[in-house]
């Protein structure tokens, strides 16, 4: 049974984050990761100053489903099914050790599955004291006068054939990730309640909704009553790229990339469940993760009198929610996907500027039965200015802006923002200011001498015009008097 139970699919992050919910369940406030690389000789260990146990509670700590799912827990629980600790850390490893200190004693207690294998009987042999040679692992726990310090050895799920030093280092890594967004909620703040470090380096919380940046938007908090007590949602969409320094952005898109975080970020006692997923709403099929939505994140939390409701399983890493509220979720979640969607079609720019007033933009939309077409505005400022003084070459010039608006490059486009994760560079991105002038110039001059407004209201013409209205402090500079162009 227990080699059947090391393959219900934990990674080793998410192995490690189980073993931390103990901790903190046992009220611990500093959590201590150790990687050791021997080859295959290599260990983990986990060391809380939580409350600690006696003889008595190590032994049934120490046993598979030692509690029933369905008994009531104490409010602060993170677990539920009494399997967390044995089938994480079975899942990566075949000898695990815990060693416990309560009123400055220590209980020690280990399963080796090696042990068991070669078991002449059937019997469940769970041995007292260190294996031998395992001493010296086990000797950070006696400095302290409580905790419960987590050994794996015999790392066969990890250390590999070919696995190296590397590897190793590069997994820690990828824990160090996980465990700064599966407990950002404990580890932020002045005065966090969870000091997280691995090998003595402090683990920085990583926050999905970069709730400090002004231009993330926020909805209010929305308590909604459901089977099993009343779940909070709080909606974001983050800021565009454009709006982000290139530290931010790389931090904001998390441990696996922009669009594969979008979506709902499920927590259970402010622990995170679920890292991003639309949990199976959508309008006649289940949404997928799209580039067009990956700003769109939404904050969740349900009480741990809900577990059964949610369909939490072991691994704590997958949720569904109960009927009676999916179709609010699914309303939240389109209103959000809507905005994000808005975002990043416009690059974080709003459509209206000023009194509510349109932005004017080059290209429009056009929906019809049969799909949707790209057309150029001919009200555009640029566009209508040459199509105004054209003449007898005005036939030439729409034929040749039909041309352009038949062969946009679509699925090209697609590809590359699908495979470059980013959206193509437009709006003058990156080019120097003086060539952005002179493009605007040209404009600018156009509607003072040829259409006769005044300077003022052309310079207000050009701020709620796209691309223009992206660089006012250009627009601002723009003379009085523009010279004439022959």
């Amino acid at each position: 049974m227990i080699e059947a139970l090391r393959g219900l699919g934990y990674s080793t992050a998410t192995a490690l984050a189980d073993i931390i919910d103990n901790s903190i369940a046992a009220r611990g406030d500093r959590v201590d990761i150790l990687f050791s690389w021997n080859g295959s000789a290599s260990t983990i260990a986990v060391l809380d100053n939580g409350e600690g146990m006696d003889d008595r509670e190590l032994d049934l700590a120490m046993r598979l489903g030692e509690r029933n799912p369905l008994d009531q827990r104490a409010a602060h629980d993170l677990g539920r099914f009494g399997l967390g600790l044995k089938t994480a850390s079975f899942s990566q490893c075949r000898r695990l050790t815990v060693a416990s200190r309560k009123a400055e004693r220590t209980s020690c207690l280990y399963w080796d599955l090696d042990v068991l294998a070669a078991s002449e009987d059937d019997g469940w042999h769970l041995i007292e004291g260190p294996a031998g040679g395992s001493e010296n692992h086990l000797a950070p726990l006696t400095s302290q006068s409580r905790g419960t310090l987590v050994l794996w050895e015999k790392l066969d799920r990890i250390v590999t054939p070919g696995f190296g030093e590397q590897d190793f280092l590069d997994l820690v890594d990828r824990v160090e990730r996980h465990l700064s967004m599966v407990f950002h909620r404990f580890l932020q703040g002045l005065r966090p309640r969870l000091r997280l470090t691995i090998n003595g380096h402090p683990v920085a919380p990583w926050d999905p909704f970069l709730n400090r940046h002004t231009a993330t938007w926020s909805s209010p908090v929305e308590r909604i009553p459901a089977d099993g007590g009343t779940i909070e949602v709080q909606c974001h969409v983050l800021p565009h790229k454009d709006r982000l320094d290139a530290r931010e952005h790389d931090l904001a898109a998390g441990p696996d990339g922009w669009t594969a975080q979008q979506g709902f970020y499920v927590y259970r006692n402010e622990r995170l469940l679920v890292a991003g997923s639309w949990l199976g709403l959508g309008r006649g099929r289940s949404w997928t993760k799209e580039e067009a939505h990956r700003l769109a994140r939404i904050r969740l939390d349900i009480p741990n009198t809900a577990d059964a409701e949610w369909k939490i399983d072991v691994r704590k890493s997958m949720a569904r929610p109960p009927v009676s509220v999916r179709e609010r979720l699914t309303r939240l979640a389109e209103d959000t996907r809507e905005r994000a969607r808005r975002v990043f079609a416009h690059r974080g720019q709003p459509v209206r500027v000023g009194n509510s007033e349109p932005l004017v933009q080059a290209w429009r939309a056009e929906h019809f039965k049969g799909g949707i077409r790209y057309r150029i505005d001919n009200d555009h400022p640029a566009v209508r200015a040459v199509l105004d003084y054209a003449g007898a070459i005005e036939p030439q010039v729409r034929a040749m802006l039909r041309v352009i608006e038949e062969t946009i490059p679509v699925q090209r486009i697609w590809l590359d923002t699908t495979e470059a994760r980013e959206t193509p560079r437009t709006g003058f991105a990156g080019e120097p200011p003086a060539e952005i002038v002179a493009i605007m110039s040209v404009v600018y001059r156009n509607m003072v001498l040829r259409k006769g407004l005044s300077p003022e209201l052309a310079r207000e013409r050009l701020l709620r015009t796209e691309p223009f209205n992206n660089y006012p402090e250009l627009v601002i500079a723009l003379p009085d008097a523009p010279a004439s162009q022959e």
